[in-house]
């Protein structure tokens, strides 16, 4: 329950104040309020047929038939979830808490997404996608990967908390939302600041705080894997952090690390632990950090060389973090904790860790193919019917105004002669838009 409230809370408010902080000021409101609508669509989608089609059947034994991307239909409506039931991937705990927690992972994943439309696709429209894509894209994703009857799982693909099913699903289906969509007026002739570094910051904690439970919760009971994956998540966290900062600095020529760059790296960091804080050791999550700083710090940079517009760089570190995190499962899975997993390349050698690291490999083809497929339709359809995008006017106006009549910038302007001191002197107070 610590879990769910703390993964929740990665969302709202950690999504939210994180990609807020990155967009223009007068897109704001526009931004948390995608966050906050998918965390109620999710759910609500979760209700009627999302945890079915992730998680059903919960019992162990042998499903229908046809069930190795999706889930069967006992769960609809969540009908047979009872306080007494328990699902087969976590039998310590009520299934209430599984629901809960599975469903805590479908918001934010969802949620990521925007960071690569942001400041440019409409609203309704952008529900609309969430939820047709939470069906088509994250459903068959999740079963594959953690149901026993998944066609993944049943390859031993390794992804102990979504380097897949969140990071690479959301990553790569962001990156197709920023080419149906298109770049933003202005892009690659301007600059496009954070209007209040300071909320990414707040936010980026947020994520780190909560991903513990993100990482450590996945082990799905208080047991040694709990507190290794949490240990493995911190260790990579902090040295991506690092070498992130140290390849910007070398980057751009300059001897001063940015707030921005390091809250980044460090948020690389978490993605790219993901898939494997389960399966490595402290060695394992220091080389997956150290090398995964750098290359999403350069993934990021990968709009400006290839002309897309991955605003927030949803792709640059989610889904590049995402295959960097299950490539290094493949060379660094060491059974740490006796279960019998297959060992990878660093430790078992080539001829048999080879075939772990092509098992990585080959589920990360299957999931960003899958995302970048479901995701174009999805979006070619909407953009063709009832439109993406924004248009021009209301682009440069802002997303707050234009979409939400709201802003958080002052819009009256008055003033008011006071005196002040014993003096008898007149100030003026000025307030609204001469702020």
């Amino acid at each position: 329950m610590v879990s769910c409230s703390l993964v929740l809370f990665m969302s709202l408010p950690g999504l939210a104040l994180f990609y807020s902080g990155m967009v223009r000021v007068t897109n704001v409101l526009a931004t948390v309020a995608q966050t906050f609508a998918i965390a109620c669509l999710i759910t609500l989608c979760w209700l009627f047929f999302g945890y079915s089609l992730s998680f059903g059947p919960a019992e162990q034994e042998t499903s229908p038939e046809g069930t190795s991307i999706f889930g069967d239909g006992s769960r609809l409506w969540l009908q047979g979830l009872e306080p007494t039931s328990v699902h087969y991937l976590a039998p310590a705990i009520p299934e209430y808490v599984f629901c809960f927690y599975q469903l805590t992972f479908a918001i934010i994943t969802a949620a990521l997404i925007c960071g690569s439309f942001a400041d440019r696709m409409k609203f309704m429209p952008m529900c609309i996608f969430m939820i047709l894509w939470h069906f088509s894209v994250y459903c068959p994703i999740a079963h594959s990967n953690w149901h026993q009857n998944g066609f993944l799982f049943k390859a031993e693909v390794k992804d102990f908390a979504g380097g897949n099913a969140v990071h690479i699903a959301s990553g790569v289906s962001g990156l197709m939302s920023a080419i149906v969509v298109g770049n933003r007026r202005g892009f690659g002739k301007e600059r496009f600041e954070p209007h209040n570094t300071l909320l990414t910051f707040m936010g980026t904690c947020m994520l780190w705080v909560g991903w513990m439970s993100f990482n450590g919760g996945s082990a799905l009971a208080a047991d040694q894997r709990a507190g290794g994956a949490m240990l493995m998540t911190q260790i990579a966290t902090a040295t991506s952090a690092v070498t992130w900062s140290i390849a910007e600095m070398i980057y751009n020529k300059t001897s001063n690390p940015t707030v921005l760059g390091m809250v980044s790296g460090a948020v690389a960091g978490l993605v790219c632990i993901t898939p494997g804080c389960g399966f490595v050791d402290p060695t394992g999550a220091f080389f997956t950090g150290f090398f995964g700083g750098p290359l999403c710090f350069f993934g990021a940079q990968l709009k400006h060389y290839m002309g897309f517009d991955d605003a927030l760089d949803a792709f640059g570190i989610h889904a590049i973090g995402g295959i960097i995190g299950g490539i290094a499962v493949g060379f660094f899975a060491k059974d740490i904790y006796g279960l019998g997993y297959d060992e990878g390349v660093y430790y078992a050698g080539l001829k048999e860790g080879g075939t772990t690291l092509g098992v990585q490999i080959y589920g990360i083809i299957v999931c960003a193919g899958w995302a970048a497929f479901m995701s174009y339709i999805l979006l070619i359809f909407l953009d063709n019917t009832i439109g993406l995008r924004v248009s021009a006017a209301d682009e440069d106006a802002g997303l707050d105004s234009s979409l939400h009549g709201e802003t958080i910038l002052p819009t009256t302007k008055s003033t008011n002669s006071v005196e002040g001191g014993t003096s008898g002197a007149v100030f003026e107070l000025v307030t609204g838009d001469a702020l």
